[in-house]
């Protein structure tokens, strides 16, 4: 028997739900449909998790993690920033990414540092990108070693999981029914990998017309626990 991957400790460090990236403070449109009691229990919260990362998480974050990875040049890393800044339409979303992304990136760079990721901070300080923690954590995990399809199953679960999280303090729900919304979130989490790898630019963006409305309208709502 022998050692495990060396990657594997701090790809389980970047991906811990405690690290403190502020994602505990964002519900990416979930509070909107609280709210509007569209979201109400175990089954309802599912429900809209399966369609966020179906349509939202796949083509945004878990595209740009593809392309990240795939880049061969700052530039086409650049571009993908520009590109995935640009189609988050919804103000909060938008204002989530940068402020997420900065934190990502300050940790990343200050625990497991590289060059890639030092030129991608310097160029988000200079104001020629924006900074997103899809990104920060592709950069990094590639430079780890960590292969393609664990770097971006790690990412969608972790983002699953902070989600559940705040549904189980926003609706709220109990600990032993968000363990089996993320069980059952397994499936769709391996389903979104596999389909993540057959998309084309193309589909880079795609995102569903209802969960940006509400994303949107959450910038207006009177009463609110997270930030977006």
């Amino acid at each position: 028997m022998g050692a495990a991957p060396s990657y594997l400790l701090p790809l389980l460090q970047l991906s811990d739900s405690a690290l403190p990236t502020g994602a505990f403070s964002h519900s990416l449109g979930l509070e909107s449909h609280l709210h509007e009691g569209i979201v109400h229990d175990e089954a309802t919260f599912a429900n809209w998790l399966t369609q966020f990362v179906r349509i939202q998480l796949v083509h945004s974050d878990g595209l740009a993690i593809r392309f990240a990875y795939e880049a061969q040049t700052e530039a086409e890393l650049f571009r993908v920033d520009r590109e995935l800044h640009a189609a988050a339409l919804p103000r909060e979303i938008r204002e989530a990414g940068v402020k997420m992304g900065a934190r990502m990136l300050d940790i990343a760079g200050s625990v497991f540092p590289c060059a890639e990721l030092a030129a991608y901070a310097a160029a988000v300080k200079a104001g020629e990108c924006s900074g997103h923690p899809a990104l920060a954590f592709a950069v990094a995990g590639k430079n780890l070693g960590v292969p393609f399809e664990e770097l971006l199953t790690t990412y969608l679960f972790s983002t699953v999981t902070s989600l559940t999280q705040n549904a189980i303090r926003g609706i709220p729900i109990g600990q032993s029914a968000g363990q089996r919304v993320l069980a059952a979130a397994h499936q769709e989490v391996g389903d979104a990998v596999v389909l993540i790898q057959e998309l084309g630019r193309e589909d880079f963006g795609i995102t569903a017309p209802g969960l940006e409305i509400a994303q949107m309208q959450h910038e207006r709502q009177r009463a609110r626990m997270f930030m977006s």
